[in-house]
């Protein structure tokens, strides 16, 4: 299924809606021993192809949320989310993946969005998740939100890999 919700296909992350990126405490740039810069993944990690470990957006705590500037008005029909599988995870666990989540559409940055769906993530199941939307709503949305409502755990942050938006695209008639 096409993403319309893919960097390199015109999407983007609307900065003043999404939570604040956790920094992590592991200096990757130091001089002298003294640290200088420590590297985080940014909320566009989360619309980029690349899945490998590290690789992803994390914010403080278990609840937390994006926006998304779609790269086309469409009806949505279908959202994925992915996260990296246990096979690949150092410690064999993944509770910093998101539990349970919402999206939620929006014709504008600064609407309050019409309910979408709820969703859970499985940890044991499949590292990439794809799920319908219910009865299918009504309408064509430029934007989405993804609304982090819980995590499998994880005390200090949640990290998402990639969120992906699937339908059709919105039509004028030319």
């Amino acid at each position: 299924m096409v993403d319309f919700a893919l960097e390199s296909s015109g999407a983007s992350v609307v900065n003043t809606r999404c939570s604040e990126t956790y920094r992590t405490r592991s200096a990757c740039l130091s001089l002298f021993g003294i640290p200088l810069w420590y590297h985080s993944e940014s909320p566009r990690t989360v619309i980029q192809p690349e899945v490998y470990p590290g690789k992803c957006w994390a914010f403080r705590g278990g609840q937390g949320f994006i926006m998304i500037a779609l790269s086309y008005p469409v009806h949505i029909t279908h959202v994925t989310l992915e996260h990296l599988p246990k096979t690949l995870s150092p410690s064999g666990r993944i509770d910093s993946a998101p539990k349970d989540f919402s999206v939620y559409g929006m014709a504008h940055e600064k609407d309050e969005g019409a309910f979408l769906g709820s969703f859970t993530y499985d940890q044991d199941g499949e590292p990439i998740q794809t799920f319908a939307l219910p009865d299918s709503p009504e309408g064509v949305y430029r934007m989405v939100e993804l609304r982090v409502l819980s995590n499998w755990g994880h005390l200090e942050y949640t990290c998402v890999y990639r969120f992906r938006v699937h339908g059709s695209p919105w039509s004028t008639g030319e």
